[in-house]
């Protein structure tokens, strides 16, 4: 579809040059001639461009249809420098932009065509010079390509993150098929389903002596073709061990895919038969940096020997880099283990001092990205550590006496306490009631502050956030708080929504002292090579409330009870959350490692508790 542009956009061209091209000189003059040539050789009517030169038409046809498959080129297009006539000779000075496709650089480079008066008419002095200066009589074009292999995604020490699996790909030594070039692309096209005109294109431009890969498989595929691949006399499949397979976290590394003749049409991207392209998570989002671009020379070959006499135009292209994540393996390894037990859960540990993602986990039904990191799900009372924020704040004391009833309303809004006992109104203080998540006494607390104030603790804890991650995420949301109702059911968390990832980063904002944005990739700064300079700075990073950070860490000890003992790092901290009484939230943090657990049909406290075992346990 790109090639197909770029052809349309100079085929667009034709009438602005034509009329140029007619309009610079009075007649009479060899301005028609070459007006001709050159708009016949850019639109590809060589018998046009041909019947305005001195050599044998079919000569100058087929060297002018020849120049653009040994260049591959998706199109030419000229401009005329300047023309001059002494006597029966002329000469006119073009400029020419020969686009090579595949996402290859411009060449550009300045031409000349000899004129003199042949029986009254102006004719082209053809010879190949005429196509380029340099290029001489049993001399061809050729486009010599050297593909990178792809680079890795790496963790945060710039270990990869994939283990080696292998590509197979098939291709010619254009040398040993001679003649038969059109066949072998003809018989693959028929097999593989990529265009014939690409495969015959690619042997032609390339040297002679040189493995030019057409298609490339992965494993089980080319054993499927592999019978069909050996009728074809020619074709020779060598294989490429890349690091591609992922290892966890595997959905946020992603996967890769030898090329295919959909993805080839629909990317229209440096890749070539022989790449391998990312087709989700990071290999995705950065396949740009992780292939690079081609390195490409334009040179010229003896027609005799097949050999180089000389290099017309170089492009290094732009080098491939690895994409270095914040993952750390023994705390996702310890992810994994924790999760092995439970049916369906999603788990995101963050560096608490950061918002450095460390790992993410997910088991069951749910995905590492989709989920964990770009989930929308009730928060339940887990929110009641934003509230608390905004409460005491408001100068609500965690010591305050709170009842528990079963049931209450708020503003008309009806709250239900799950396993209370009926007419059970037994008292307990604010971090108590936090601490067991007890709904209808938190949502009590609805009419001590104000609408403004639960927004802005919010945001301060990167609710609704606009932070920037190559991956889809999701930091929250909170809906217009109208009425006490409203803010009942913010602070119970009814009506919020959050991820796993949004509520790991609440928890390290109380463990540090600072809420950071999330970070899960440290090189390079943006997944477009060609946008850095304009990307949108994430959110700055919100310092909590001394105060109310001591608050909180008390009430998120209490909320924790029972899940560690000791002081320090060997402390757990955090609170414990049911929603719907199908999925349970726990969210707190021990030692540098903030965690976000959502479970469904089981225990995340468990599964959290489980994680920092297995994370104290490594080595």
């Amino acid at each position: 579809m790109r090639r197909a542009r770029r052809i349309l956009a100079a085929t667009a061209t034709l009438a602005v040059a034509s009329t140029t091209l007619t309009g610079c000189f009075e007649e009479p003059s060899p301005h028609d001639a070459v007006r001709d040539f050159l708009v016949g050789w850019q639109s590809g009517d060589y018998d046009l461009a041909a019947g305005r030169a001195d050599g044998d038409r079919a000569v100058v046809r087929k060297a002018l249809s020849d120049t653009k498959l040994e260049l591959d080129a998706a199109s030419f297009r000229f401009k005329i420098k300047s023309l001059s006539m002494t006597g029966e000779e002329a000469k006119a000075d073009f400029h020419a932009e020969v686009d090579l496709g595949e996402n290859n650089p411009l060449w550009e480079y300045e031409g000349m065509l000899p004129l003199h008066l042949v029986d009254g008419y102006w004719k082209v002095r053809w010879s190949p010079s005429v196509l380029h200066p340099q290029l001489k009589e049993g001399q061809r074009f050729a486009v010599d390509i050297e593909p990178k292999a792809r680079k890795p995604i790496v963790d945060r020490t710039d270990e990869p993150l994939q283990s080696t699996t292998v590509f197979y790909s098939a291709g010619v030594y254009p040398a040993k098929i001679g003649n038969k070039a059109e066949e072998v692309a003809a018989k693959l096209s028929e097999y593989t389903g990529y265009a014939q005109d690409r495969l015959l294109s690619r042997i032609r431009s390339s040297p002679p002596d040189k493995f030019v890969p057409l298609v490339t498989f992965g494993r089980s595929r080319y054993q499927s073709m592999k019978a069909k691949l050996d009728t074809i006399e020619g074709i020779e499949t060598q294989q490429q061990d890349q690091r591609v397979n992922p290892e966890p976290p595997r959905q946020i590394v992603g996967s890769v895919s030898a090329l295919t003749p959909d993805l080839e049409q629909r990317l229209g991207g440096p890749e070539k038969a022989g790449d391998s392209v990312g087709r989700t998570g990071l290999q995705q989002a950065y396949q740009d940096y992780l292939t690079g671009s081609t390195q490409t020379k334009v040179i010229t070959l003896d027609l005799k020997t097949g050999k180089q006499v000389a290099l017309l135009k170089e492009w290094p292209g732009r080098q491939n880099v690895p994409v270095k994540t914040t993952i750390d393996r023994q705390v996702q390894a310890a992810a994994e283990q924790a999760a092995a037990d439970t049916g369906t859960s999603a788990l995101v540990a963050v560096q608490r001092d950061t918002g450095q993602i460390l790992a993410v986990g997910a088991k069951g039904d749910m995905n590492q990205e989709k989920h964990a990191l770009a989930g929308k799900f009730p928060a339940g009372t887990a929110f009641s550590i934003v509230a608390a924020d905004a409460l005491i704040k408001r100068k609500v004391s965690p010591k305050q006496r709170l009842a528990c009833p079963e049931e209450r309303t708020v503003g008309g809004a009806k709250f239900q306490q799950a396993g209370q006992s009926t007419g059970v109104t037994t008292s307990a203080s604010f971090q108590e009631n936090f601490a067991k998540g007890c709904v209808t006494a938190l949502a009590s607390l609805a009419r001590r502050v104000s609408a403004a104030d639960l927004t802005a603790s919010a945001k301060a804890f990167g609710v609704g956030q606009s932070w920037r991650l190559p991956l889809k995420s999701f930091s929250g949301s909170l809906p217009t708080l109208s009425s006490d109702a409203d803010k009942a059911k913010a602070i119970a968390g009814e009506n919020v929504e959050v991820s796993p990832l949004g509520m790991a980063l609440v928890a390290a904002a109380v463990a540090s002292g600072t809420w950071h944005p999330p970070v899960l990739i440290t090189d390079p700064k943006s997944p477009d090579p060609t946008a850095e300079a304009v990307q949108l700075p994430q959110p700055a990073p919100v310092p909590l409330d001394p105060e109310v950070r001591t608050a909180l860490t008390s009430m998120m000890r209490a909320g924790a009870a029972g899940m560690s003992a000791g002081t320090g790092k060997d402390r757990v901290y955090g609170v414990k959350a049911t929603v719907d009484n199908q999925y349970t939230w726990f969210v707190g943090w021990r030692g540098e490692v903030a965690v976000a657990v959502l479970a469904k049909n089981y225990d995340a406290a468990a599964e959290a508790g489980a994680f920092f075992a297995a994370l104290q346990n490594s080595p």
